[in-house]
């Protein structure tokens, strides 16, 4: 699908490269409208809203936002009172800004070992934000949040022209597994990128019979 760029309903500190900006996880249905807001004109393949619900529905604690905090002078200019936030949302008040969105899902792989594996489907970060980290904490808070989950490997595909986002998962120690011919809908190659997690975890039944056969032996 198309890139771009803790606890549950907390939001994370901070980076020293994105001070001001804070990050929740999805919340309801009221941030679906914010999340393809954000998304919509990086795509390179066009999604029906049914698509962010397959996501958010099934693995709501993958998706995180970014948002950029109202300054003071915008909160006394509000019709809204002091500290009221957007109900159903992450956002700490009304009239802070979402600039950014990462929507991945956690399965089991269909083929080979059926590892656990994360996919990213989207990310997405608002023009005027870029270049300040807030992607690559959007990937490391996405994954941060499937390593509980048993992940065992993180994939993602990403247009083999998108230099930026390319640039970014290496950043992050994603390898380039396979080129994809034709992938996309525009026609585009992409690169299939994988970033491994852990060492694959021994099935338990698998593992009892192990022990159950050591004892008999």
């Amino acid at each position: 699908m198309a890139t771009a760029a803790p606890a549950a309903g907390a939001a994370a500190e901070p980076s020293s490269t994105d001070s001001e900006i804070y990050y929740t996880q999805y919340k309801s249905e009221v941030e679906i409208p914010i999340i393809t807001a954000l998304i919509e004109k990086e795509l390179s393949e066009p999604y029906i809203v049914y698509t962010y619900r397959y996501f958010v529905n099934q693995w709501p604690q993958l998706t995180w936002l970014a948002w950029q905090p109202c300054p003071a002078s915008q909160h006394e200019s509000s019709a809204e009172p002091a500290g009221s936030s957007i109900p159903g949302t992450g956002a700490r008040n009304i009239n802070d800004i979402p600039v950014g969105v990462v929507i991945c899902k956690l399965d089991r792989h269909l083929k080979g070992e059926r590892r656990m594996r994360g996919y990213i489907a989207m990310l997405s970060v608002h023009p005027s934000w870029r270049g300040k980290g807030i992607a690559s904490r959007l990937v490391q808070l996405s994954i941060s949040s499937m390593l509980p989950l048993k992940a065992q490997e993180v994939v993602l595909e990403t247009e083999v022209d998108n230099l930026a986002s390319l640039k970014l998962y290496d950043r992050l120690g994603f390898m380039r597994e396979k080129r994809l011919h034709r992938f996309y809908l525009n026609g585009k190659d992409c690169f299939r990128l994988v970033l491994p997690l852990q060492e694959e975890v021994k099935d338990e039944t698998t593992e009892k019979a192990g022990t159950e056969k050591e004892k008999a032996s």
